[in-house]
């Protein structure tokens, strides 16, 4: 079985210019990601877990990214087919990903609970070993609750229709072309996603409903202020990434009927929309990595 992608439909004829604003946010996303994480590996000072969580956010990022730019091929050059191991293949990385970065935003929440609850026990707790094992242990459990979707698919026999849904490889658009029964592929995607992307928003809320009830209690307006600035950037990075995968996740529940438009739309910015605006928060938020990336950016005279 070869699948096929049209890019975005009803606009196959225009998908060369369709290529370039993407194409851009390709670009922006995958330059932006980078420049954090050559600041953070540059600048020692940054060598603290307040900033290896972006680091590990701006791997994830550009990890979604990456696994998306293949497939870029459809729109800049009509090139429509893609071998089925390759789109397992894309499937696979493009989710383990996404994952990866629900976690992180969960272990960044965790993050700022414990400044602003525990200050004093911060950075004895969440010394930089053990970061580094917060981020192993989300990796290896993105890898081992996402190994087992391309095999169940791979045993499926497909002789539907083998168009795609989208430009890229997802598993509920894969789900739509074979003819077999895919209980089992369902109830497995559905279980990944509430033991991933549910339980770390979950986390995240009580995360918060602690911070807003540490903060509210300090008797300083402006050390409250202070404190609930800290958390701005995390707050963006939170909504900029659940409101577009919550709002993607109705649209394949309840939105059949609507147009195909919809549906590629939804999953684009669910996928692009993430990557290209972080390291932008992140630049502006963080004073420190603001101030690196303007001596980085800023020539210096002689």
């Amino acid at each position: 079985m070869t699948p096929e992608s049209r890019g975005i439909p009803g606009m196959e004829s225009g998908n060369v210019w369709l290529a370039v604003p993407f194409c851009c946010m390709y670009v922006i996303s995958i330059l932006g990601n980078s420049t954090i994480l050559f600041v953070i590996k540059a600048e020692h000072s940054l060598h603290e877990s307040m900033h290896l969580f972006p680091c590990m956010l701006a791997i994830a990022e550009l990890g979604v990214s990456l696994s998306m730019l293949p497939r870029l091929s459809v729109l800049l050059f009509d090139s429509r087919e893609i071998r089925l191991d390759a789109c397992l293949a894309q499937m696979f990385f493009i989710h383990c990903f996404s994952i990866l970065d629900s976690g992180v935003l969960w272990a960044m929440a965790f993050d700022h609970f414990m400044a602003i609850y525990n200050p004093l026990q911060y950075a004895s707790i969440l010394t930089n070993p053990r970061v580094g094992v917060i981020g192993l242990g989300l990796t290896v459990r993105s890898i081992n609750l996402l190994l087992p979707l391309p095999m169940l698919l791979k045993k499926l026999s497909f002789c539907r229709s083998h168009v795609l849904a989208h430009s890229f490889c997802l598993n509920p658009s894969l789900l739509q072309l074979p003819c077999a029964d895919i209980k089992v592929n369902s109830m497995y995607g559905s279980f990944v996603i509430l033991a991933t992307f549910g339980l770390d928003f979950m986390s995240v809320i009580l995360s918060y409903v602690v911070i807003i009830t540490t903060v509210l209690s300090i008797t300083s307006k402006e050390e409250c202020l202070k404190a609930l600035d800290t958390c701005v950037s995390h707050i963006c990075a939170v909504l900029i990434y659940y409101i577009p995968m919550i709002g993607l996740s109705m649209v394949y529940m309840f939105g059949k009927p609507a147009s195909p438009l919809i549906h590629v739309l939804m999953a684009n910015i669910y996928l692009l929309v993430n990557p290209v605006l972080n390291p932008i928060i992140y630049s502006v938020k963080t004073k420190q990595i603001h101030r690196e990336m303007h001596k980085l950016l800023t020539p210096r005279r002689c």
